[in-house]
């Protein structure tokens, strides 16, 4: 059996085995839980080979700096709450001035 993408062109991508293993993971994971491909084409139909795929083809990346990275998403996790909240309001309000008693 061959591996494909190669061990060798995935390391070029990415600097340890361990990283690797943990970043195809999560791309994985990623992809069962329906997120958007990056690639046009897989040979693979599994989820992990595909990450594989992206990884080699340098679509996927460990963030360099986890710091921002954290900062960021919860950026996005705040936006996202506010954002429910006003639609929230605006449903209350659109119920509100919808309903005679």
């Amino acid at each position: 059996m061959m591996l494909k993408p190669s061990i060798d062109v995935l390391l070029d991508q990415v600097d340890s085995k361990y990283s690797l293993v943990i970043l195809a993971a999560k791309r994985a994971h990623e992809l069962d839980e329906g997120a958007n491909p990056m690639l046009e084409h897989y040979d693979s139909h599994k989820n992990v080979g595909r990450a594989l795929e992206e990884i080699a083809a340098g679509d996927v990346i460990i963030y360099p700096n986890p710091d921002e990275k954290r900062a960021m998403i919860r950026r996005q996790e705040e936006e996202r709450a506010m954002l429910e909240k006003t639609k929230q309001e605006e449903l209350e309000a659109f119920v509100q001035s919808n309903t005679s008693f």
